[in-house]
C-alpha cells in the first residue's frame, strides 16, 4: 500500500511538474508584452500583476516536481558522505519538520482563501466542508487593490493546491526513507 501511495503521489507530481515546467514561456510572453506596451503604446494595467501570478503558479506547483527530482538546495558538507542508510534516517527527520511547516502553510492558505471567497469567520476548514455540503455561501469576493482589481480567490486556491501536492510529495518522500531504512528495495 505504500508503494501504491508512492507511485501514485509521484507520478501526478511528475505529470503536473513537467507541465507546468512549461510555465516559463507564458511568463516570458507576459512580460515582453508588457515591454512592448510601455514601449510603442499605452502600458497596459494587467501585465505585472498576471506575471507575479503565473510566477506563484510556476513556483508552488514545481515545488513538488523540484522535491521529487532531487532538484531542492541542500548542503552536502556532511551529507554527500554518509551511507544510504544515514542519509534515510536524516531525511525522515527533516523532512518531519518540513510536513509541520507545510500544515501550517495549508491552515494559513485555506484561512486567506476562505477571506477571499467572502467568509469572515475564524474556522476555514468548516467553511470549505460548508460549502461542499451547501450550508455556505460564497461572499463579497476579494479584490486585488491596484488599478485593474483582478479577483484574488484563483491564486490563492492554487497555492493551497500547491502545498497539499507538496505535503503529499513529503509524506511520499518519507515513505521512501522507511522504506530505506527497513533495508527493502523502494
Amino acid at each position: 500500500m505504500l508503494r501504491a501511495f508512492i507511485r501514485l503521489v509521484d507520478a501526478v507530481n511528475y505529470r503536473l511538474g513537467r507541465i507546468v515546467m512549461y510555465g516559463i514561456f507564458a511568463m516570458v510572453g507576459i512580460l515582453l508584452w508588457s515591454s512592448i506596451s510601455k514601449t510603442f503604446f499605452l502600458p497596459s494595467l494587467w501585465t505585472l500583476e498576471i506575471a507575479q501570478f503565473a510566477m506563484v503558479a510556476y513556483y508552488i506547483l514545481g515545488g513538488p516536481y523540484a522535491m521529487q527530482m532531487g532538484s531542492n538546495v541542500r548542503m552536502d558538507l556532511f551529507y554527500g558522505e554518509w551511507s544510504i542508510r544515514r542519509k534515510a534516517w536524516f531525511d525522515a527527520f527533516t523532512v518531519l519538520l518540513l510536513i509541520f511547516y507545510l500544515g501550517v502553510l495549508l491552515y494559513g492558505g485555506l484561512g486567506s482563501t476562505a477571506y477571499s471567497l467572502g467568509y469572515w469567520g475564524s474556522e476555514p476548514v468548516s467553511f470549505f466542508a460548508g460549502l461542499a455540503t451547501g450550508a455556505e455561501q460564497v461572499g463579497r469576493l476579494e479584490r486585488s487593490p491596484t488599478a485593474w482589481r483582478p479577483f484574488l480567490w484563483p491564486i490563492k486556491t492554487i497555492m493551497c493546491l500547491g502545498f497539499v501536492l507538496m505535503l503529499l510529495q513529503s509524506l511520499s518522500e518519507l515513505a521512501k526513507d522507511i522504506i530505506v531504512l527497513r533495508g527493502e528495495e523502494i
